[in-house]
């Protein structure tokens, strides 16, 4: 079930990166149940090798595309996110001092706090895209205008996954001209 799990990461990941344009240096924001790819309610059965099973299928693929993993954590830390100390210093983000645990941040938080570089909590991001694994409402972490991506994978697990892109806001009147070329 494990490798299923990596297998099925991968390619929510591959093809959302494909399909939202996702370019280089860009912010992509997972929020992960492990619970629910258990099959059980959200919270309920937290599980670090669900989790480590998540990160192997996303991280490498991200990396090598060099967009930022934005992991979310769960209600338990306000829904904090993890990312690499280098895209906090560079966005300016305000870091906060939280150290994810699998029962208070969530098990997807931990193991991502666990395996990145120099990782650090912020409360806030807008991201350019997101993952949504197991119904975690990642939408508050995501730029103002998200669009549903209808991707072929449904499900990780037995969690549900949504995933989104975000474009720029259009704004004028029924003169405007859009630039269709721009996300």
């Amino acid at each position: 079930m494990l490798q299923d799990i990596t297998k099925s990461a991968k390619a929510v990941v591959d093809e959302l990166i494909e399909a939202a344009k996702l370019k280089e240096g860009q912010i992509l924001v997972i929020g992960c149940s492990s619970s629910e790819i258990g099959g059980h309610s959200i919270g309920s059965y937290s599980s670090l090798d669900v989790a480590q099973s998540v990160i192997q299928g996303v991280l490498p693929v991200l990396e090598e595309h060099g967009i930022y993993l934005a992991a979310q954590c769960c209600e338990h830390l306000n829904r904090a996110i993890i990312v690499e100390k280098e895209l906090a210093v560079k966005k300016g983000l305000t870091i906060v001092n939280a150290v994810p645990q699998a029962k208070a941040g969530g098990s997807f938080a931990t193991v991502t706090y666990q395996t990145m570089k120099n990782p650090v909590a912020v409360e806030f991001i807008q991201a350019d895209a997101g993952i949504d694994i197991g119904d975690t409402l990642i939408g508050m972490h995501l730029k103002p205008v998200a669009v549903p991506v209808r991707i072929q994978v449904k499900e990780i697990g037995k969690a549900h996954v949504v995933c989104a892109r975000t474009r720029y806001k259009y704004i004028g009147g029924e003169r405007t001209v859009y630039d269709e070329t721009l996300n």
